[in-house]
C-alpha cells in the first residue's frame, strides 16, 4: 500500500494513459466489480517514486501478486529477472495474446506472467470472453 498521496490531477493520467485497462494483463476496468488500483511499478520501499514515470494502472489481482517485487526466478532459465515495467517497456515486445492466455515473449514476459499468475483458468477464459465482446484489445508497439 502506497503511503505517498497521489494527486486527483496525477490519478486521472494514470488513468487516462492506460485507457482504463491493467498495464499488465489488459483487462479493461469496465469489466470488473473493483476499481482498478494505482501501482508503483518499482515499490516505494525500493525507493521507487510517486510519479509519471513510476506509476501504473492495474486490476486487483496483478497489484496483489505483483506486490513490492520487482523481479522474479525466468522459469526457463532460472535466472533472476526483473519485472515488465509499463512506463519502459512495450507490451507487445514482452507478450503475445493467444486464445485468452497471455504468453511470455521474454524473460520479462515470462517471470511477469508467473508471478502475476496471469494465465490462471479463470481469467485465461475471462480474457477470451473480453476479446469476443471487442472489450480486450493488445496494445499496438
Amino acid at each position: 500500500m502506497s503511503s505517498s498521496y497521489i494527486s486527483k490531477a496525477l490519478r486521472q493520467l494514470i488513468i487516462d494513459r492506460s485507457a482504463c485497462c491493467c498495464e499488465y494483463c489488459l483487462l479493461p476496468e469496465i469489466a470488473v466489480f473493483l476499481s482498478h488500483e494505482i501501482d508503483h511499478v518499482i515499490a516505494e520501499k525500493h525507493e521507487g517514486k510517486t510519479d509519471a514515470g513510476n506509476l501504473a494502472l492495474a486490476c486487483s489481482l496483478c497489484n496483489k501478486y505483483k506486490g513490492s517485487d520487482i523481479a522474479s526466478i525466468d522459469p526457463k532459465t532460472g535466472e533472476v529477472v526483473r519485472l515488465y515495467h509499463p512506463r519502459n517497456d512495450r507490451w507487445s515486445d514482452h507478450f503475445a495474446l493467444n486464445d485468452g492466455e497471455i504468453i511470455g515473449q521474454t524473460s520479462i514476459g515470462r517471470v511477469t506472467v508467473r508471478l502475476l499468475r496471469m494465465n490462471q483458468s479463470a481469467r485465461i477464459e475471462e480474457r477470451r470472453i473480453l476479446v469476443k465482446a471487442g472489450l480486450l484489445q493488445v496494445p499496438l508497439g
